[in-house]
């Protein structure tokens, strides 16, 4: 039986050794990537019931993400398709001062087309707990737009927690575009997770990442509302107040997909049962040793993540 269920785009993610240029590179390392596949396998490894949702092409490109996926004990429900290709993107790690350099490869992927009535979301719900997406998904087409809003819909007349990370794109839409979308979106969020940058930009909210929380909480009736802030940790606000997370100290190798990271074992840990409080532990934990691992995926375990925790609590102590 499945827990969680997650929806969206998966592409592939190409990246020349560190130190090289694409432009000038001989081999490139070959991933799958994407927000809500990244989320799945997060909390697949902290022993949730996971399953992803997509549509792909059906070619070795569409069965190789699957097969990335799957190989984290995620369930997958596919719509193959003999239309659209794989989305891609490439990606150049720098360090200061050059930074890191992304280029996206997505028009006509087939994710783009996809509608519900290509998946059984009826069979699906009937017995998971939880529902989770990005504000990637919508941001790629109206098609997407108005089967991200359905699949919420549906989700929460079946009585499912929906989880939703605003993940703001600027190469996908406007921050008016955004949130014009967005805004009708959280009527069906149970539980939202913003960037602090994102919350200014996209939902025009200003002042600390406290209030920022609290005021979005009680606009859009979320049970809790999650600002994220980088290295200065998260807050959630929650029916009893708000709450504080700092972030884990980590040796950085890899960045991307730390916030999918946080979300995955956040989830994980509220259908555990955990506490809030212990759920943004669990989150700021493991984002922390995602940023320790190469691609985007959290390949952790629960014993490791406990162990952070401790370390951390006890370096705290001392």
């Amino acid at each position: 039986m499945v827990s969680l269920l997650t929806f969206g785009e998966t592409m592939l993610r190409l990246s020349p050794p560190e130190g090289e240029r694409i432009e000038t590179a001989r081999e490139l390392d070959f991933r799958s990537a994407g927000a809500e596949s990244n989320v799945a396998v997060t909390a697949s490894r902290l022993e949730t019931d996971a399953c992803w949702m997509s549509k792909l092409p059906d070619s070795p490109l569409g069965r190789r993400a699957v097969r990335d996926v799957a190989a984290n004990s995620v369930e997958t429900e596919i719509s193959w398709s003999s239309d659209g290709r794989m989305g891609t993107y490439y990606i150049e790690q720098g360090r200061k001062p050059r930074g890191t350099s992304v280029i996206y490869d997505r028009d006509d992927a087939a994710i783009r087309t996809a509608s519900i009535d290509e998946f059984p979301v009826d069979e699906l719900f009937a017995s998971a707990k939880a529902f989770y997406t990005s504000g990637i998904t919508p941001a790629l087409s109206p098609t997407l737009r108005e089967t991200t809003n359905e699949l919420l819909r549906r989700a929460t007349r079946n009585g499912l927690t929906t989880y939703f990370d605003v993940n703001y794109r600027a190469k996908l839409w406007t921050p008016e575009e955004a949130r014009n979308c967005l805004t009708d979106i959280f009527a069906n969020v149970d539980v939202l997770i913003v960037a602090e940058r994102d919350a200014e930009q996209i939902l025009n909210q200003h002042g600390s990442a406290k209030s920022i929380a609290e005021t979005l909480r009680t606009e859009h009736q979320c049970e809790v509302v999650i600002v994220t802030r980088g290295s200065d940790g998260a807050v959630a606000a929650t029916e009893t107040g708000v709450l504080e997370q700092r972030a884990f100290v980590a040796d950085t190798l890899d960045p991307i997909g730390t916030g999918d990271a946080f979300v995955g074992a956040f989830i994980a840990s509220q259908l555990a049962g955990d506490s809030v409080t212990d759920s943004l532990e669990t989150g700021a934990a493991t984002a922390a040793v995602k940023r320790t691992l190469e691609g985007d995926l959290a390949l952790v375990t629960p014993e490791e993540i406990d162990r952070v925790k401790k370390e951390q609590t006890d370096e705290i102590d001392r």
